[in-house]
């Protein structure tokens, strides 16, 4: 059993796996993360919206899972999802893998206009912490999913992450900029 959190903009307690983009890291799904505190990070504002950090136990056991590292699968299947390609572990009831991070630049979208070869653009993905996600693809995962409670964020927790979030934002720009020159 693994504690995770998914953060949005309202108590979810029973997620829909088919509601999500196909085209997100792992592909469609529900994403949670076992990081608590960068559940909390993740959070942003929205107008007129709580933002909520929701907890839950999720059940391994029982279910098909594949563990993803930072190498060249995991950069395979997240570029595919990008693409909205069919999903290659469509067989897998949860998928467990690093966040892509190419928040601030579309790597992804880089290589397909020619200008970065993939080892270039999986060093730029594998620039900065590397923070797990855990995507339930499944009927099956959501049943083994139990909702544990729901916190809204306060704004000032809302500021203080947004803070942070520039500060690694700033840093990664700085190792991005280090590994373009290192390609040039």
């Amino acid at each position: 059993m693994i504690r995770v959190f998914h953060t949005g903009y309202e108590e979810i307690k029973e997620p829909d796996v088919y509601r999500g983009r196909k085209n997100a890291d792992l592909g469609q799904g529900f994403y949670t993360t076992d990081n608590s505190e960068f559940a909390n990070r993740w959070a942003r504002e929205k107008n007129g919206s709580d933002t909520v950090v929701n907890t839950y136990e999720l059940d391994l056991d029982e279910l098909k899972v594949k563990r993803l590292e930072r190498n060249e699968e995991w950069f395979r299947y997240v570029f595919s999802n990008r693409r909205s390609m069919p999903d290659k572990f469509s067989e897998y009831d949860v998928v467990i893998g690093p966040i892509a991070n190419d928040t601030i630049f579309n790597t992804l979208g880089i290589i397909t206009s020619g200008y970065l070869a993939d080892d270039e653009a999986m060093k730029l993905l594998c620039i900065g912490p590397c923070y797990q996600q855990i995507t339930l693809k499944t009927k099956k995962a959501v049943e083994n999913l139990k909702f544990v409670s729901s916190r809204i964020l306060e704004k000032a927790e809302l500021l203080s992450n947004k803070k942070i979030i520039e500060a690694e934002q700033e840093q990664y720009l700085s190792e991005f900029a280090k590994v373009m020159e290192e390609l040039s």
